[in-house]
């Protein structure tokens, strides 16, 4: 992660949505997606998406936090999961770093 910035830390379940687009992701706590919030007017571009880079274990990836249900989810990708050995309802340690 980029030296000098505070990542966001939390543990959260990976969980499955089938579609449109099929996909897995971890909800991020209501607690962290306050402070999520309270940036997100300068760092969006649009829908509500906020740009991160994202760490589990020895993966690290860029991606952006989707907008759900008055908070936010974190797509996991499949290189990651088969990379860290995830199954469906792991719990893990997710770290956010927000990119500008």
């Amino acid at each position: 992660m980029d030296p000098g910035i505070v990542p966001m830390e939390f543990i959260g379940e990976l969980w499955y949505w089938r579609g449109p687009a099929p996909f897995h992701f971890i909800t991020v706590p209501k607690a962290v997606g306050l402070e999520l919030r309270a940036v997100s007017p300068m760092v969006s571009y649009g829908w509500g998406m906020i740009p991160v880079r994202a760490r589990i274990g020895r993966s690290v990836w860029e991606t952006s936090l989707f907008p759900k249900d008055g908070g936010y989810v974190v797509p996991i990708k499949d290189v990651v999961r088969t990379a860290e050995g995830l199954a469906l309802g792991d719990t893990v340690t997710l770290e956010l770093v927000i990119r500008s």
